[in-house]
């Protein structure tokens, strides 16, 4: 059991999927993770803030006014500086929201000349990738399908590994061209940040820097038929200098992950620990 857990965490070293039993966010990857998980932790100091208020305004009420502690009720019905106060504050609230709000939100349109271009075509039900503008003699693609659940080796994620990964390099500006071939899908990554829409005849632009070196899991997020549920996404994210090597001998060998674990090595830069 010992050795079990030992390669268990071997395995998964450095792969950001979803955890058992997991209620907080993933690790993020991207500037536009991090911007939005510290969004999140901002709006939530102004929700238990609001929620303090509110629970003990009702609880005054519920003590305050019943027919034992004030038998006599009051008199007034009108208060125009109470209602001032109870507009103007909420206004202020959602102005210091809105602030922090927009900048983020025009910080994710934003689209930086990219050093890489990767279109991305969703099936039913399987995802197509394809490098533009890396390659002297053209473009080059793959289909990446799901592994059946009798085909994973041991540690490896039950609906969620596929037969051939995109290939990324880090700290590179890279533009995500989305779209589909038949019916809607979604592409989402959360530890990206990204989830974008696929849709037949139109192209959805998306821009990427992705931080650190990982193994990034994601799956449709649109409903789109039958098997909806069985086409994940997996992206790992190299140095440059090894996703040059890919790029050497990505047409030779097809990017299959045999050959991609022998040009790549395995991540082994946490600890493993029983």
């Amino acid at each position: 059991m010992r050795s079990h857990k030992l390669l268990l965490s071997y395995v998964n070293t450095n792969c950001d999927a979803p955890l058992a039993y997991q209620l907080g966010i993933q690790d993020p990857a991207t500037p536009a993770a991090e911007g939005m998980i510290l969004f999140n932790e901002f709006l939530m100091m102004f929700l238990l803030m609001i929620a303090v208020v509110v629970f003990w305004m009702l609880l005054k009420i519920l003590i305050s006014f019943n027919d034992e502690s004030n038998p006599v009720s009051e008199k007034f019905t009108h208060s125009s500086l109470l209602e001032i106060v109870w507009t103007l504050i909420p206004a202020f609230v959602l102005l210091i929201i809105a602030v922090p709000s927009f900048s983020l939100l025009y910080s994710l349109d934003e689209v930086i000349d990219p050093t890489l271009t990767v279109k991305v075509v969703g099936h039913q039900w399987y995802w197509s990738y394809e490098y533009i503008d890396l390659f002297r003699n053209g473009r080059y693609g793959f289909d990446s399908y799901m592994i059946n659940t009798s085909d994973l080796k041991y540690g490896t994620f039950r609906l969620l590994e596929v037969d051939h990964r995109l290939i990324l390099p880090i700290k590179t500006h890279i533009r995500l061209l989305v779209t589909a071939a038949d019916v809607l899908h979604s592409w989402a990554v959360p530890a990206f940040g990204i989830k974008i829409d696929a849709c037949p005849g139109r192209i959805s632009q998306v821009s990427l820097f992705i931080k650190r070196e990982g193994v990034f899991y994601g799956q449709c997020s649109e409903i789109c038929g039958v098997n909806h549920g069985f086409m994940p996404i997996v992206v790992r994210g190299v140095q440059e200098n090894l996703f040059n090597a890919v790029k050497v001998n990505i047409e030779q060998f097809a990017l299959s992950n045999k050959v991609i674990n022998k040009i790549l090595p395995p991540f082994t830069s946490l600890k493993v620990t029983a």
